[in-house]
Parts: structure tokens; sequence; C-alpha cells
């Protein structure tokens, strides 16, 4: 059986769109249809991407900025609806992790990793958000995380900024919910993504986050980017300030390996903070 997201022709922002889960859902959207705006501090990255997209024959740009700029963010939102039209959906999938213990995490990691992952996110949800409030339709999806949920050795930085993802998302469904304008996360556990293979021990993977998934395999992008096409469909028009989980049920339990204190870094594996 074959179903219609109805998302042709519909224009959609989606930061941090270069690599990972947030190329992975601009591909797809690409595949039902829409138009893209392709946006991420790796410009080739981001390049790259709206020429894949554009040989689908589908219209993109590709813009780069720092989404933790706000006056950056806006000039680009603004320039992306001059090119494209008016923004349909968002998808914020810009973020990074930069893991340390909390006793050494620096000033300059936590503000970067917040920056990023949190203040990033709203100044998009803004920028985008108050257009789509001014014409009284639109959909916003968030990338959350299993780590909204609850804490990771290493990652104090991480968890509070994907905490405050979910925190964010529900006010701002809150808030536009009456214009028409739907505000959702998807929260997926460890997905199949070249950040993960690159700062993640390979042990770790199989022995931890394989281990301790109910489905026993990592996330694939693809599954990912499912979740959020359905949230920017009008398959889930009552669906509103919600956060689904694709995390294979690993936040359904409670247990973690070593007491909670292992910190799940390549970084932090060779500087023996930890061993295996």
């Amino acid at each position: 059986m074959s179903v219609s997201l109805g998302l042709a022709d519909r224009i959609v922002l989606v930061t941090g769109g270069a690599s990972g889960i947030g190329r992975t859902c601009a591909l797809a959207l690409a595949g039902e249809g829409a138009a893209l705006a392709i946006a991420d501090s790796n410009a080739e990255g981001a390049a790259a991407v709206a020429r894949e997209i554009k040989a689908l024959g589908r219209r993109a740009v590709a813009t780069s900025f720092d989404v933790r700029d706000a006056a950056a963010t806006e000039a680009a939102v603004a320039g992306i609806e001059e090119q494209l039209g008016p923004l349909d959906g968002l998808i914020t999938a810009a973020g990074i992790s930069r893991p340390a213990p909390a006793t050494e995490l620096t000033s300059d990691s936590w503000e970067a990793v917040i920056g990023v992952n949190l203040s990033g996110t709203f100044y998009s949800c803004q920028a985008v958000g108050k257009r789509m409030v001014a014409r009284g339709r639109g959909a916003i999806v968030t990338i959350g995380s299993t780590s909204s949920l609850g804490g990771q050795s290493g990652r104090a930085h991480y968890c509070a900024s994907k905490a405050g993802v979910v925190g964010l998302t529900r006010d701002l469904a809150i808030e536009w919910g009456s214009y028409g304008i739907r505000v959702n996360s998807v929260g997926p556990s460890a997905t199949d993504t070249p950040m993960i293979r690159a700062g993640i021990p390979e042990r770790f993977v199989g022995e931890v986050m394989e281990d301790r998934t109910p489905l026993g395999r990592l996330a694939q992008p693809q599954e990912i980017a499912n979740v959020c096409l359905f949230l920017l469909s009008e398959l889930s028009s009552y669906i509103n300030g919600a956060l689904i989980m694709a995390d294979g049920g690993v936040s359904a339990g409670f247990f973690t390996r070593r007491n909670g204190r292992d910190l799940s870094s390549k970084s932090l594996l060779a500087t023996g903070a930890y061993a295996e």
C-alpha cells in the first residue's frame, strides 16, 4: 500500500542538512516532491546536498550561517524565502557533541554545545516561526534525543541542551498552535551517522549501544527521517507539542553499563578518562 504524505511542492528548511540525519531528511523530502533549503556550517557540504536534490529534479538552495547568531539566522531565512518562497516546514537537525567529564568541562565547550543545540534551535524556530504565524500555517520538527530524557556521563552540556530542546518545543507548540503551527520533536537514540562512528569507540557501539537497545541495533538515518516527514505531513495534523521517541526501545528501560561511568567517547578513551 502506498501512502502519500502530501509534501509535494512544500518548501522546507533543514539546518544541519549537509550530513547525517539532516541530509537524509532533505533527500527524503526531495523524494516526496518538496523544495529544500539546506543550511549547514559546512558550506561545501550543504552545496553538495543541494546539487543532489537538483539532480532529482527538485528546487534547492544551500546556505551557510552560524545558528548561534540570531541576526545571521534571520537574514538567512529571509534570503531563503526570497529564493524559494514561503517556508512550509523546518527541521532543526544542526547539533554538536563535545564529550568531557562534568568536572573538566570548559566554559567554551559548554557555550558551544548549548549555543548550537539549544540557542540555535530557538533562533531557527523563531525566524521561521514568526513568518509561519503571520501566514497561519506551517510545521516544525526539532531534533531531541534519548538524552532529552536522562543523563549520559561525559555529556552534561549535550543532555542539558537536548532536554531544553524538548521544553522549547512544547512551549512553541502552545504559543503557536492557535495560529495553525504545529511544533513537535523527534528523540533518536544512537543513529548510524558519521558523527557517531567518528566519536564513539567501536566496541562501545556493539557491546553497549546495540546491547542495551531492545531492537538490537543502531537506528538508520532513514528511520529517523521517516518520523520527521510524518510530523511535517498532514498525517500528523492533530499532533502538537509531542516528543516522539525513535530509539528502538532504549528509553523504555533503566540500566546502564559501569554504574553510569561509561563515558562512551573515543576522545575520552584516548586521554585515559576511562577504560573499555
